[in-house]
């Protein structure tokens, strides 16, 4: 798995290379809400492979990492989400092979709008300083949504 997204002219997928660079992940997604009230996946880490996209192209608010961090308005994280028991991790995830990962809710103002997840491919706890960048982040990533 590439540790960049596609470079394109895609302001979402520069954003996220340069996202999972800076926090040293391996991979990345960003999610937004359509008015279908669905997750949608609007950027994906380059190397992703095709039966995890099509797992994550949408996702229920409320179901796996990103929903739930959507649902809740708060980060979810696991230290390894291939040993995690907490039910908040699903096989799509698991079907990735990473580890450490975390989810963080987009906000634009109080509103949640999306999801940006980034992970790792050993395990990983996120301190509470690369929680807060990774939030202020996602607020960047929400004003550039189309």
């Amino acid at each position: 798995m590439s540790t960049e997204a596609a470079a394109t002219s895609n302001p979402l997928d520069n954003n996220l290379a340069r996202i999972i660079g800076e926090f040293a992940a391996d991979s990345g997604t960003i999610h937004f809400i359509a008015d279908d009230g669905l997750l949608h996946l609007a950027a994906a880490s380059a190397g992703m492979p095709e039966q995890v996209l099509a797992i994550i192209r949408t996702i229920p608010v409320g179901k796996g990492m990103a929903g739930l961090a959507v649902e809740r308005a708060q980060p979810v994280d696991a230290c390894n989400i291939q040993t995690d028991t907490s039910g908040d991790v699903r096989p799509g995830a698991k079907a990735t092979g990473l580890a450490g990962s975390i989810v963080v809710p987009i906000f634009n103002g109080e509103t949640v709008v999306g999801a940006l997840g980034v992970a790792n491919r050993s395990e990983r706890v996120f301190t509470a300083d690369e929680i807060a960048r990774l939030q202020e982040e996602g607020r960047k990533l929400a004003a550039l949504r189309g």
